[in-house]
């Protein structure tokens, strides 16, 4: 059981007993007047008393067996348990109040007492039955409090990762530099000015789209990074190459929008870019079980353990995402390449 469901329900119980008390005496009163009624020898204010103290014993005997048992036990069967033992305590109490002695007279003249008693256990089953259907209600409106509150914070985080992705996507380091090498490609090489122009159109027009998106397919995010890698290709020269080797079978997986992206900046920005070499960048994709498998493979300066973020905004952001949409069951691992560099591999639950 969640922290929160935990949390709520904890809650829910605690508003509980100020909620329910009324309701209790209510039913109590009414199951007085019901005996009252049916049986014109009792007294109403000992009927009273009597419900009342059954009433309560009964609720006192489910309170301490849910804070022993917790759900070990289903409540239907804790219900079976404290039902007997509340009215059994409920009738001693009684009597020591002052109300009839119904045990005892049960005992010394059953002939006498036998319906009474048989009619007070039906009433308090169905009583019994009552609230383990108003307990049963609470607890469910607690679980879909927490499920509805889950999904917003999730669609909250899921907002907020777009729009700092988006933010860095056309943040103007990036644009500058690419505007910067257009200029100067302008005049000595037209045909690959235009070539980087056309790359930097489908990378915003990308970008954007998939910021409208709540899943993708993987094709489309490779379409995304192609541009990317591409537009930084011509820009770093033979600084940078790149390969993707994803089968076919598998472009059509689904996955959150921009969740490959920040792994190829990355490489791009903290593997490729510082190496005076530079470096090549693989990207592979596979299913392993159950579950889609991304890697991101440079080549470039590898892990620097001394720098304080080596991640970034970007992996944080992915990690946020991963732990709100899948809830534990998607991973994000950053490890050393062999003999330089640095691999990211992505886990997410495979589905098309």
């Amino acid at each position: 059981m969640s922290d929160q469901l935990m949390q709520a329900q904890a809650k829910t119980i605690s508003c509980r007993y100020r909620q329910d008390l009324p309701i209790l005496l209510l039913v109590n009163a009414l199951i007085a007047v019901l005996l009252t009624l049916i049986d014109e020898r009792t007294a109403l204010v000992d009927n009273l008393v009597i419900s009342n103290c059954i009433g309560f014993c009964i609720w006192l005997c489910n309170w301490a067996m849910d804070r022993m048992m917790g759900d070990a036990w289903p409540r239907p069967w804790r219900m079976l348990i404290s039902t007997p033992l509340g009215l059994l305590a409920g009738f001693a109490l009684a009597a020591a109040l002052g109300a009839s002695n119904v045990i005892a007279i049960l005992l010394h003249a059953p002939s006498q007492a036998w319906r009474w008693v048989a009619i007070a256990v039906l009433i308090s089953g169905f009583a019994s039955a009552f609230f383990w259907v108003l307990f049963r209600a609470q607890r469910d409106r607690a679980e879909l409090e927490v499920q509805r509150r889950h999904a917003a914070e999730a669609q909250q985080a899921q907002t907020a990762a777009q729009l700092a992705m988006l933010q860095a996507q056309i943040e103007p380091h990036f644009l500058f530099n690419t505007l910067a090498n257009l200029h100067s490609l302008i005049a000595r090489d037209p045909a690959l000015a235009q070539i980087m122009l056309e790359h930097l159109n489908d990378y915003l027009r990308a970008s954007l789209k998939r910021t409208r998106q709540s899943t993708t397919c993987l094709a489309e995010e490779l379409d995304l990074v192609s541009a990317l890698l591409a537009i930084n290709q011509i820009r770093l020269g033979e600084r940078l190459s790149y390969l993707i080797r994803v089968p076919a079978a598998l472009r059509g997986a689904q996955l959150p929008p921009l969740l490959l992206q920040p792994l190829v900046e990355n490489a791009l920005q903290h593997g490729i870019e510082p190496a005076i070499a530079g470096g090549v960048i693989e990207i592979e994709a596979e299913k392993i079980g159950t579950q889609l498998c991304l890697r991101v493979i440079d080549s470039g300066m590898g892990l620097n353990l001394n720098a304080p973020s080596q991640s970034g905004i970007g992996l944080a952001n992915v990690r946020d995402r991963l732990m709100y949409l899948y809830e534990g069951q998607a991973t994000l691992s950053i490890a050393g390449n062999t003999p330089s560099g640095v691999v990211a591999e992505l886990r997410i639950p495979f589905a098309e």
